[in-house]
């Protein structure tokens, strides 16, 4: 289906792109290709959020080149002049091509619609006259390691310093991420530009907390109240700390069950969490629903007594606010970027201690000032902004280039 924009969108125009320098202009190509087609990430629905933001304030001259693949131009679908699509032959479901094909084929195909901006992850191996605008949402490479494979790991430890040395400007998500880079690569802070993410308040909002439960029993099977996780099952995102801490909680839970609701994108991780459960004497506790659409996931979040986020690290964690703007209270660790983003709303945890996340849970549940301040938490982050914001960075740097002063 196709986003529809705001009425003052300009009408179309021909498709067929005017010569360089014919009018004052901005082309900004947005690499898209990291997104398996089958198995679209959160970087999918946060590209889907702000390119609409984006082109709803695009002006005359100024366009949107979408870098996609055959297989996934149909999960960005923009009725609007102001995007334009640029395919290339792989996307992330042939990650070994698909990267090759950026290094190789965007200095020959770029040039030829005329590119001022390219907004990638990895500076292209031959970078030509565009400006080049990285967007950095982690640094598992040097942070997590264990968390990506091993040639992946050496191929951003590799490619993100020379990236940082060429980019114009540098998006980051938070100001934890801030401080990992700046650990990790040298870099000029100036080119850093903190825009936050944000969440989908036409989406996730408060609901009818009896009516969401009714339909997660008819559906899963959820039957007794809950807490709740969602999450991909990687070890850092530690539910296994979660499991221990609910073991430990277990005596004042009352008949509350865990719900765990996330793909398991590692299976011996998964594996592992099942075996746990069933040693600590919690498996009949635990609803395993795996992944589940993102539009279910609001009812979750509204049916849920507590929403428990125990991560090991993150540079934004953007299931603290879906939960927030759904009046769920919300349990987080107490380092890396989620203090940032809970902003006071939460109750916060050491992830690294099972018993600091049993208390955390005990405290949160019933606690109605963490449904209110999560919700005027929650309205601060909006796509609205952040789209506008990213726009931003990029008529900076276009206009930079065109004066010489890169």
């Amino acid at each position: 289906m196709a986003t529809t924009l705001p009425e003052h969108v300009p009408e179309p125009r021909d498709e067929t792109v005017p010569p360089a320098g014919s009018e004052r202009r901005m082309r900004v190509a947005i690499n898209l290709l990291t997104e398996h087609p089958e198995a679209p990430s959160g970087a999918h629905w946060f590209w889907t959020r702000i390119i609409p933001e984006m082109a709803a304030r695009c002006g005359p001259g100024e366009e949107l080149h979408l870098m996609v693949s055959p297989r996934s131009r149909s999960l960005y679908d923009f009725d609007t002049p102001h995007v334009r699509y640029i395919t290339f032959p792989w996307s992330n479901e042939r990650r070994s091509l698909r990267t090759l094909s950026e290094h190789i084929y965007s200095p020959l195909r770029l040039p030829c619609n005329h590119i001022d901006v390219l907004n990638t992850l990895m500076a292209p191996v031959v970078n030509p006259t565009w400006s080049l605008v990285l967007h950095m949402k982690t640094m598992h490479a040097f942070t997590q390691p264990e968390a990506i494979t091993p040639l992946v790991r050496a191929y951003r430890r590799f490619g993100y310093p020379r990236s940082a040395r060429l980019a114009d400007a540098i998006i980051i998500n938070s100001e934890s991420l801030r401080s990992e880079i700046t650990r990790y690569l040298d870099v000029d802070d100036r080119k850093l530009r903190l825009i936050y993410e944000a969440v989908d308040h036409e989406l996730f909002r408060p609901g009818d907390a009896g009516a969401a439960r009714a339909y997660l029993e008819e559906k899963y099977g959820i039957r007794r109240p809950f807490a709740l996780f969602v999450s991909s099952l990687w070890p850092y995102k530690n539910c296994d700390g979660l499991l221990r801490a609910w073991a430990i909680a277990k005596p004042e839970l009352g008949d509350r069950q865990l719900v765990i609701v996330g793909p398991a994108r590692d299976e011996t991780y998964a594996a592992g969490l099942h075996k746990l459960a069933a040693d600590l004497g919690v498996s009949d506790d635990i609803v395993w629903t795996g992944g589940v659409p993102l539009d279910e996931t609001v009812r979750f979040y509204q049916a849920a007594d507590v929403n428990v986020y125990p991560s090991h690290g993150e540079t934004f964690g953007l299931p603290i606010l879906e939960a927030m703007a759904c009046a769920c209270p919300v349990v987080t660790s107490n380092i890396t970027a989620m203090p940032e983003i809970a902003g006071g709303a939460a109750v916060l945890c050491d992830p690294a201690d099972p018993k600091s996340i049993a208390h955390g849970i005990l405290e949160a549940i019933g606690r109605d000032r963490l449904r209110a301040a999560g919700l005027r938490r929650a309205a601060e982050f909006t796509w609205a902004a952040t789209g506008a914001a990213t726009l931003d960075v990029y008529r900076d740097v276009a206009e930079r280039r065109r004066r010489g002063t890169r």
